[in-house]
Order: C-alpha cells, then structure tokens, then sequence
C-alpha cells in the first residue's frame, strides 16, 4: 500500500503549524517549526498571496496529513461524508476520528498516528474481545478497545500511556490505565477537535 516515508517535520512546515506529527518531539524545542517558522525549500521565506482555491487545497492537504490519508483514501471519505445526513464537513472530521488507528492514538496507546497504525497493523490490540489489524475500520460508540495481554509489556505503548496525559484524552473516550483498555462512550463530535480546521473549505473545494 502507497504511503509517504519523506521527513514528516517538513509537512508541519508546509502546513505552518504543529501536526502532531512526531509525538514528544513536537513538545520540545528541538521541533522543526520552532527552529524555522517557515515553508520547506528555496523559496519558503518568500511571502504570498493565496487564492481561494490556494487556501482550500492547503486546508484539504492538512486535514490529510494530520490522519496520515492519501488522496484516494481522503476522498473516499469525504463522499461517504456527503452521503450522510448533517453537516458534510462535520460528518467528515466524525469519520476521521472514528478510525481505529485514530481511536488508539486518542486513547494514548501510540505516541502519535503512524505509531498507531503500525501497531493496529501488527495486531496489538482487541476490539471488543475480537483481534483487529485494519487501522482504516471505524469504531461506534459502545465498542471497547483494549491492548492484547500479551502485548502489554510492549515498551512503546507503556511510554506512551505514562505521557498521555501531556495531550489529554478526548471526552468521547475514556480510558482504564492499569487495564491497557478504553471505550468509545459516545461518537466524537465537532467540539472534541480542538486542532483549528476549517472543514468547510474542504467542501467548497471537493464540491467544485
């Protein structure tokens, strides 16, 4: 399966904000946009002035690599949005956040996403009592996810659990520590996405 292995400190920098991208690092001073604010390349000082489509495909590009998407997999999602009763770009973030992968890192079990996905991938964790390897597979309010008993002493989950509460646990979760396990309590809203996005650029440029 395609995905991106380039330096993931240059997408913040594309982006101008933290993505979260690289867990710890990102809280310290040893991250790439508090050492330089600025865009990627030769020409990344360089001020500009963005159109309207500018900014919507800025906005799309990071709402991509904040979930670690590819454009066909990000595009899928956002016609399953639009097929769904309510405001498409708030069904849209829902989805997002609904993923296992996602679900994982929220829950503080991987230190960031692609952590997360590589562990769901390798069959760390249980859903529902049942193993569950596909990070894209969403979760519904009531299913609890829990670390496998034999994959508990695993050092990069325990350290990820010890320094959770640095980014906090979303209120649509809650987590029991000591038991390595979590639960969806209710579907992730609007206001449980404090990151800022814009989502409705992101309509405007699909529905072009």
């Amino acid at each position: 399966m395609a995905r991106y292995i380039g330096p993931v400190c240059r997408l913040c920098r594309r982006e101008g904000m933290k993505l979260m991208l690289k867990g710890e690092r990102c809280y310290t001073e040893k991250c790439a946009i508090e050492r330089r604010a600025y865009a990627p390349g030769q020409h990344g000082q360089r001020r500009s002035k963005q159109s309207d489509y500018g900014q919507q495909l800025r906005e799309k590009q990071k709402v991509k690599r904040v979930y670690g998407l590819l454009e066909k997999q990000f595009r899928r999602y956002f016609y399953m949005a639009d097929r769904k009763k309510g405001v498409t770009g708030e069904n849209l973030l829902q989805l997002l956040e609904r993923r296992l992968d996602n679900t994982v890192y929220r829950m503080g079990f991987a230190v960031n996403r692609t952590e997360a996905r590589h562990l769901v991938r390798h069959g760390h964790f249980l859903v529902n009592g049942r193993k569950a390897d596909v990070p894209s597979a969403l979760v519904s309010a009531g299913d609890v996810v829990e670390v496998r008993a034999k994959s508990q002493e695993v050092v990069r989950i325990v350290e990820s659990i010890e320094s959770v509460d640095r980014r906090g646990i979303p209120a649509w979760l809650t987590v029991e520590r000591k038991d390595f396990k979590g639960e969806i309590t209710t579907l992730p809203s609007r206001e449980d996405i404090v990151m800022p996005i814009q989502e409705q650029l992101i309509v405007e440029l699909y529905s072009k």
